[in-house]
This record gives structure tokens, C-alpha cells and sequence, in this order.
């Protein structure tokens, strides 16, 4: 059964990129629900490494993450959050 899931138009669009990105290396079509199902694959599988895990979880931890509402309007409506400067983004490590 599928479900309906409403991301905001950046999202949707860098999605449609990764998985036009997945058809080139795949050499085959990739739709974007099938580039979600990838991507959850690959975070998985990187999370089964302990080390990988921790690290993430302790990145995750430190890290000021909006809530889902401020991340809805943050970007679906960039410009009212311009003067916030707050960005949902994570560090490089």
C-alpha cells in the first residue's frame, strides 16, 4: 500500500536530483520513492558499523535541529526565516 508524504518543494526537488543521479549510475530508471528506499538502505547499513553509529548519534546530539514546524516553514517560505540564519544542516566531519 502506498502512502502519500508532502515534502517541501527543495526537498522534492534535490530528491528528484539524486534519483536522476541513482538512472546514470544505474544504468537503469530509479524513481524518487526508490531513491528514498536506497538512501534508507545505505543509512542503514552505515549505521550497522558501530563506530559510524556512535559518531552520529553524538553529531546528531550536538547539533541545534529545528523542530518540524520550523523546518516546514523554514523551507517552504525561505525568506521569513532569512533573519533567523538558522539552517538545517549537519557538520562535516
Amino acid at each position: 500500500m502506498t502512502k502519500t508524504v508532502d515534502l517541501p518543494l527543495r526537498v522534492h526537488e534535490d530528491l528528484v536530483k539524486v534519483s536522476e543521479e541513482l538512472s546514470l549510475m544505474a544504468k537503469k530508471p530509479v524513481s524518487p520513492s526508490m531513491a528514498v528506499d536506497l538512501l534508507m538502505e545505505i543509512y542503514r547499513a552505515h549505521l550497522n558499523n558501530p563506530c559510524a553509529l556512535d559518531a552520529f548519534s553524538q553529531q546528531l546530539a550536538s547539533l541545534n535541529i529545528m523542530s518540524p514546524g520550523e523546518f516546514d516553514e523554514y523551507w517552504d517560505e525561505p525568506t521569513k526565516m532569512q533573519g533567523t540564519k538558522r539552517k538545517a544542516k549537519t557538520k562535516k566531519q
